[in-house]
């Protein structure tokens, strides 16, 4: 498929796919800002972010581009956030931020500083705990990331936020993606490309990993015009979701590998690259709130991505409540499996660190399982027990209880050995 750049100077349309995204987007940047604002000693929240292909700013029907959702986000989170430390007795909060905003069209700069400028000086005018600086760029991405960096590097930024909505594959290479997530303590990316431009890549810098992730779902990889009537299929998205994790797992801790959601097929990937297991548990829960913006297709417990495609064993996850009751289901098998295999026991947090990149569940789904189980019990660090999901945390305990329903794990083992 072509790329089509959008003429911000005649009007871009918003295209349903991005609609979904921007929706995503706002959401948990604005779930993000409220999360990092939490302690009551803190007084500033300093904070970078790099929107690589910001556009015009609006579209044509007059809806915000992602460059005026942070504006829009950072404004309404540092008033709501101080009403409730108000209310609270709490001192209130300050927060910096550099906003970097890049594209390569001319034009598009032009309409996002006409676009910008207003809420910028709303902002001065308005919110005085907002400290807003914007910055500029005119240039194609990996031109313009080295002068980003100095931007981030200069202001010492330890919590960055990369957007980078690209059209096509090719405009970010993947050793900038590995830089961004190595160079900042507290990073995160928000990370889109277009399926059959990644193929495409692949076809010819890596056709061996194309074909073997291909290969079980009975699609030719040196054939992949045949695709276009096919993508709408389920084991379509799980063939596809299965190559973009193996193509970006090493460049984070935590890559959410789902596609935005279309009836039409699944063309277009959102992705989420996190350094900490926080930032995938709250990209999961705004997915549930946003269901069937996103999908995935596989297991919905833990281990997300292994089924046999032989057996068709996956199903689809749409985030919604259908999916949830599915994963619940999952859940209640696979946490004590996954705790067995570490002994008996294993911290809340450790167990966090573990699933939150093969599982697309929600944490209250994650937190019911764990309390409703019959083989699992939560223990505080004083000793006492948990009852509640919602009282779950992270210096707790998870343990196996002394008589299990289901089968050892290594008994298991040794009984087909000694067959």
């Amino acid at each position: 498929m072509a790329e089509k750049p959008y003429a911000w100077s005649k009007g871009a349309v918003l295209e349903e796919h991005s609609r979904r995204k921007h929706k995503i987007l706002r959401e948990y940047f604005f779930e993000y800002l409220t999360v990092r604002c939490k302690l009551p000693q803190q007084e500033k929240f300093r904070l970078a972010i790099v929107d690589g292909f910001a556009g015009g700013g609006r579209y044509r029907c007059g809806t915000s581009g992602s460059p005026l959702i942070f504006v829009e986000e950072l404004k309404r989170a540092v008033e709501m956030v101080n009403v409730q430390r108000a209310s609270q007795g709490m001192g209130l909060i300050e927060i910096e931020c550099l906003l970097v905003l890049n594209d390569h069209s001319r034009d598009a700069i032009e309409e996002l500083k006409t676009n910008v400028a207003p809420l910028q000086a709303e902002i001065a005018e308005t919110v005085p705990r907002l400290h807003l600086r914007v910055e500029y760029l005119n240039e194609a991405f990996e031109r313009a990331y080295p002068t980003m960096k100095r931007f981030l590097e200069q202001g010492r930024y330890r919590n960055v936020l990369f957007n980078l909505d690209q059209c096509g594959y090719s405009h970010v290479d993947r050793n900038t993606l590995l830089d961004i997530m190595r160079s900042h303590p507290s990073v995160e990316i928000f990370y889109t490309f277009m399926i059959s431009s990644l193929l495409s890549f692949l076809q010819k810098s890596d056709p061996v990993l194309l074909a073997a992730q291909l290969r079980p779902f009975g699609i030719d990889s040196t054939n992949l015009a045949s695709l276009e009537g096919g993508m709408s299929k389920p084991n379509w998205l799980g063939a596809a979701e299965r190559l973009v994790f193996e193509t970006f797992r090493t460049c984070a801790p935590f890559v959410s590998p789902f596609s935005v959601n279309n009836p039409g097929g699944w063309r277009y990937w959102l992705i989420h690259f996190a350094n900490i297991y926080r930032g995938r548990q709250v990209y999961n829960n705004i997915l549930h709130q946003n269901s069937s913006s996103q999908a995935h297709y596989g297991r919905s417990g833990l281990n997300m991505l292994a089924y046999d495609p032989s057996h068709d064993d996956g199903s689809l996850y749409l985030f919604d409540l259908t999916g949830r009751e599915g994963a619940r289901n999952q859940l209640l098998e696979d946490i004590p499996r996954l705790i067995s295999e570490s002994g008996d026991v294993i911290g809340v947090g450790d167990f966090y660190e573990s699933i939150y990149n093969a599982t697309p569940a929600h944490t209250d789904d994650v937190h019911s399982a764990i309390i409703e189980n019959p083989d699992v019990e939560v223990i505080t660090p004083a000793g006492g027990e948990r009852r509640k999901a919602n009282t779950i945390a992270v210096g707790d305990m998870l343990k196996l209880k002394t008589q299990k329903s289901f089968f050892p794990m290594f008994l298991n083992a040794s009984t087909k050995r000694g067959r």
